[in-house]
C-alpha cells in the first residue's frame, strides 16, 4: 500500500522523470537517500514501470491519430490479437474491452493512405473486422494518474 510520502514521489516523478532525489527530496520532505530507497521499492513493486520520453509525434511525422475497434472475424480463432499486433510499430496501445468489440486500439501513421494499408492488413492478415475514428485533435492525453 502505497502512503502519502510515496504518492508525492510518484507525483514528483510523474511531472519530471528527470529530476534528482535532491530535486524530488526537496518537494517531499525527505532525505535524498530516503527518495531513492522508497523510489527503488516503488519500481521493484512495479509501481513505477519505467521512465521514458514523450515525443510530440506530429515532430516525428506522424500526423494521423485513429482509434480502431476491432473484432476477430472468427470468434472460433484463439484470442491473441494483441501477440499479433505486438509487431505492428503503428499501434501505440491495444485495450481489451467490454461491448461490441473486443479490443480498441489507438495507432499513428504518417498520413490516411497508410492508416487505410493498416486497416486491410487488420481486416486481411490479422482477421478482424474493424471501425476506425480518426482524431481531429487532441486537448490532452498522457496525463499524469491522479490518486
Amino acid at each position: 500500500m502505497l502512503d502519502e510520502r510515496d504518492l508525492e514521489i510518484v507525483a514528483a516523478l510523474q511531472e519530471d522523470a528527470r529530476a534528482t532525489y535532491a530535486d524530488v527530496a526537496q518537494r517531499v520532505g525527505l532525505s535524498a537517500s530516503a527518495v531513492h530507497d522508497r523510489v527503488r521499492k516503488l519500481e521493484q513493486a512495479g509501481v513505477i514501470r519505467g521512465y521514458r520520453a514523450i515525443i510530440d509525434p506530429e515532430t516525428v511525422g506522424l500526423f494521423i491519430t485513429a482509434l480502431i475497434a476491432a473484432t476477430p472475424l472468427d470468434p472460433k480463432q484463439p484470442d491473441d490479437l494483441p501477440e499479433r499486433l505486438a509487431d505492428l510499430p503503428q499501434v501505440e496501445d491495444c485495450y481489451s474491452v467490454a461491448g461490441e468489440a473486443n479490443y480498441i486500439l489507438k495507432v499513428r501513421t504518417r498520413t490516411t493512405g497508410e492508416l487505410e494499408d493498416l486497416i486491410r492488413l487488420l481486416r486481411e492478415k490479422v482477421g478482424v473486422a474493424t471501425r476506425t475514428t480518426i482524431a481531429l485533435s487532441i486537448p490532452f492525453e498522457d496525463r499524469p494518474i491522479r490518486t
